[in-house]
């Protein structure tokens, strides 16, 4: 099986990832990191975000439901309540982490945090659209925030059990209990709820969007959903293979993922494509917004041109360095921005739907300080609005947001990872 991504190279990448943001938030202004460390002054960034850590709850009543982690661990979640106006106001963050594929990497992700419970971090920082900080987050920062944390390998989708490895992939039981248990501790009598997720938890929204909402009765709550960097697209990579395409199929396969996917989509594509964001989201009838990186630093290295598909190592100084690409190279990056700006084209027309397709080479921007707000940060803008204002506004219906940007390298205001 050819050009398939490996779990190892995925979590490297998500560290890295992880690392350059862990930098972008240390440009904080001096009155938004004093907020973040309850104006202790002095301290390190690490230990100020020690002071708004969250400590995990794990749902132990889930396992009578098949509910369970690759390893049959119970699932969990990370809560800090609101408060005030935000007390009956909900965003259920989905977590992110990669996929599992085979019985290889899905070993390896079921021995650690990512498909156990057991192996969890035990408290977590909430940053970005997950702030508790007002000069950070604005609109968000006093409801009741909650993340789900993913240990099942599939976007949350999963429903099998492989006999010969022991691992269960009950994504959608997990999904299914957590909520469950949410609206029985408060949420079911919210006024406002958004569902988040960046990454494979981005995945993760486009596939739940319209199932969350299910779960309130029509007009009882404004529910809405926003994917951050969770835009993969079924693109050709540098050798003329789909190495993503390849890589999703086996994940589809593996996990039992086709019976939880769009019925709309399973009727007129295979499962694999039902997979793809770009074949879903014209379906989806809850108000969605999408939020990606034109030149997705994850898609570049993990589905464009993964080390498979360039064996002489052509784009390696490219992966590395987006200054080292030659000129071809940024034509099939162009080229990959146009089908992605193509992709959502439909998505557009929809009055509810709202983007923010920046030209930068990165991934998930929404999390973090760094890039999720303007003033203290340094969001990306576009028509010079950040993505935090412009998450705000069309959560609350300010303005229509459809915001596109220029190609590469017209925007200054990028926060590149390479």
């Amino acid at each position: 099986m050819r050009n398939r991504p490996s779990l190892p190279a995925l979590i490297a990448l998500a560290i890295l990832v992880d690392s350059y943001c862990w930098v972008a938030t240390s440009a904080a202004s001096p009155a938004v990191e004093d907020e973040l460390r309850g104006g202790a002054g002095g301290r390190t960034m690490r230990r100020r975000a020690a002071s708004v850590m969250v400590p995990i709850t794990i749902l132990k009543s889930a396992v009578s439901d098949g509910a369970v982690c690759m390893d049959g661990t119970p699932p969990a979640y990370n809560l800090d309540p609101g408060s005030g106006a935000g007390s009956k106001s909900w965003i259920v963050n989905l977590e992110g982490g990669a996929w599992c594929n085979s019985a290889k990497t899905c070993q390896l992700t079921k021995s650690s945090g990512r498909g156990s419970s057991d192996h969890m971090d035990k408290e977590i920082p909430f940053t970005g659209i997950m702030s508790s900080s007002s000069a950070v987050n604005p609109d968000f920062y006093n409801w009741n925030r909650v993340k789900i944390r993913y240990c099942d390998g599939g976007s949350f989708a999963g429903e099998a059990y492989d006999k010969d490895t022991g691992i269960y992939f009950r994504g959608q039981r997990i999904w299914n209990a957590v909520i469950r248990h949410l609206l029985s501790i408060g949420m079911a009598s919210a006024d406002q709820v958004l569902l988040t997720g960046c990454s494979s938890g981005g995945l993760a929204v486009i596939l739940h969007c319209d199932q969350l909402r299910a779960f309130f009765p029509s007009g009882t709550a404004v529910v809405k959903c926003i994917s951050d960097g969770g835009l993969y697209l079924d693109a050709v990579d540098v050798s003329g293979g789909r190495s993503l395409r390849s890589y999703f199929g086996d994940i589809v396969a593996m996990q039992g993922i086709a019976q939880n996917l769009p019925p709309a989509c399973t009727a007129r594509l295979d499962a694999t494509s039902c997979f793809f964001p770009q074949n879903i989201i014209d379906g989806i009838k809850t108000p969605l917004f999408l939020l990606n990186a034109a030149y997705d630093f994850i898609q570049i290295v993990l589905s464009l041109a993964p080390d498979r598909a360039d064996p002489s190592g052509a784009w390696r100084a490219c992966k590395s360095n987006r200054t080292a690409c030659s000129a071809s190279q940024m034509s099939f990056l162009q080229d990959f921005r146009d089908q992605m700006v193509a992709s959502v084209k439909g998505f557009s027309s929809s009055r509810g739907n709202g983007l923010f397709i920046s030209s930068c080479f990165a991934h998930c921007q929404s999390e973090q300080l760094g890039t999720w707000n303007t003033k203290p940060g340094g969001s990306p803008t576009i028509q010079n609005k950040g993505i935090a204002k412009s998450v705000g506004d069309w959560y609350f219906d300010r303005a229509e947001v459809k915001a596109i940007d220029c190609r590469y390298p017209c925007d200054n205001t990028c926060h590149h990872i390479i």
